[in-house]
């Protein structure tokens, strides 16, 4: 392996993220390591149907082969004064939603630098634990470095945590995680975004069939298991109706919370 400059804040995180991990005594299984490469740049695009998924394949990519994973997170969690400076220190990628060009900006200079780079390209939970819709950053992130994508399926994670779920500390014990990560997937600068984003799309979901098919736990009547696998999540339709149902409610919410603009000379809004 190549050797890296230390990085005491990225080792210290994962050394808390093994010992989280082997408290709970996760098992954990893997296939297509093959495909990570030991140096060089690439984008990993993930399933995303827990929140620990971030720190699930930093832990598996850094057991293989000691490659650190810069991911793209969210301002409002760089805002939160630990969070964002454990997010700071292991350098990654802040992502503004207003202004969402100087991350990607950030995000292309990395992987020509060799970095890996990790992205979520749905864009949120899925609570179906199907593959929703992708949006297509990841592979116009490929296409402008000129590094490969390679898919990432994760099955297990939500049973730790995820949306609209409750989960007792014991049921995280022995909860076994299992990935597999996919054939490089080569994105030209000419390519079709939405080609390009619906071959990955089919690719993870053919990955996480895989994964959930040989999972070792019957999930027959379970709430981590799809419905059309015999478990009790929401449809994909009803996932979709749920998202956008909470999406209303805080966009309603944010409205009512802003200040009114009106001046003292202006007539009171109505109630």
């Amino acid at each position: 392996m190549p050797r890296r400059s230390p990085e005491p804040v990225y080792t210290t995180a994962i050394g808390l993220g093994r010992a989280l991990f082997a408290a709970w005594r996760l098992k954990r299984r893997a296939s297509g390591l093959e495909n990570l490469p030991a140096t060089g740049g690439a984008v990993l695009a993930m399933t995303h149907f827990g929140y620990l998924e971030f720190a699930l394949v930093e832990w598996q990519v850094w057991l293989h082969n000691r490659r650190r994973v810069r991911f793209l997170a969210t301002k409002r969690a760089f805002d939160k004064p630990v969070v964002g400076a454990l997010l700071r220190g292991m350098k990654h990628i802040e992502v503004d939603m207003a202004a969402g060009g100087a991350a990607y900006a950030q995000a292309v200079e990395a992987l020509r630098r060799g970095e890996l780079i990790g992205v979520f390209p749905e864009a949120g939970v899925s609570s179906s634990f199907t593959v929703r819709e992708l949006k297509s950053g990841a592979v116009r992130l490929a296409a402008e470095a000129g590094v490969p994508v390679i898919p990432v399926a994760v099955w297990g994670g939500q049973r730790l945590l995820t949306k609209n779920r409750t989960i007792r500390m014991r049921d995280r014990v022995g909860v076994e995680v299992d990935f597999a990560f996919g054939r490089p997937l080569a994105v030209l600068p000419g390519d079709s975004p939405a080609d390009a984003t619906s071959a990955l799309r089919t690719e993870l979901q053919q990955l996480a069939d895989a994964l959930q098919r040989e999972y070792p736990v019957d999930g027959t009547g379970q709430w981590w298991q799809p419905r059309h696998l015999g478990g009790t999540a929401p449809t994909p339709d009803e996932a979709a109706a749920a998202d956008a149902a909470r999406a209303a409610r805080r966009a309603a919410e944010a409205a009512a919370a802003e200040p009114s603009t009106s001046s003292p000379a202006s007539p009171a809004p109505r109630r």
